[in-house]
């Protein structure tokens, strides 16, 4: 990083000031002295791309510290830890669990739900789009759109229920459903 410094006289100097303790910072808190090393990138890259509103700031440090917090806590929380299994673990032999099988009635349950019920099952249960964004896009309030999302959700297990016969046992799990066939054939 030292041998490309940035072209922006403050950023420059910010640079030539705080790098040493940011490196040491995140060095700190991460085990890998390259990762410390790209996170740090990462916070000078962010200073460029501000240049204008860094260069007006009052404390150019607080500012690249909280930006390298950040850096860290999204490194952190995007970092997933992969378990290794034991190799006398037992697998499947084969034989289905209810639940799955389930699935095959949905498309033709949904179907006989209201439009803005399938509508809020797709885009945020199917899709993944988050609550927020749907609110956003229908104009509601976020805990108006959680609410239409939530009883979306309770009537597509109740028509899941009467039409493909549900059965749950004393834990909640999916004990034995009846498959419907799917719409057109019957």
């Amino acid at each position: 990083m030292k041998n490309q410094p940035p072209t922006h006289p403050c950023v420059r100097r910010a640079w030539q000031e705080h790098e040493g303790e940011l490196r040491h910072f995140l060095a700190g808190r991460v085990s890998d002295p390259y990762l410390a090393d790209d996170l740090l990138q990462e916070v000078f890259v962010k200073a460029m791309r501000h240049r204008e509103t860094f260069c007006s700031l009052d404390s150019a440090r607080a500012w690249l510290f909280r930006v390298a917090r950040n850096a860290l806590v999204d490194h952190f929380r995007l970092k997933k830890e992969q378990v290794e299994l034991p190799d006398d673990l037992v697998a499947n032999d084969g034989e289905a669990i209810a639940v799955d099988g389930l699935a095959a009635c949905i498309p033709r349950v949904l179907s006989e739900l209201s439009e803005a019920d399938r509508e809020a099952i797709r885009l945020c249960d199917l899709e993944g789009m988050t609550q927020e964004a749907f609110a956003r896009m229908k104009g509601l309030s976020l805990p108006g759109a959680k609410s239409r999302i939530q009883r979306a959700r309770m009537r597509l297990r109740r028509q899941l229920v009467r039409a493909c016969q549900v059965e749950f046992g004393e834990d909640g799990q999916v004990l034995h459903f009846v498959p419907r066939p799917p719409l057109g054939q019957a």
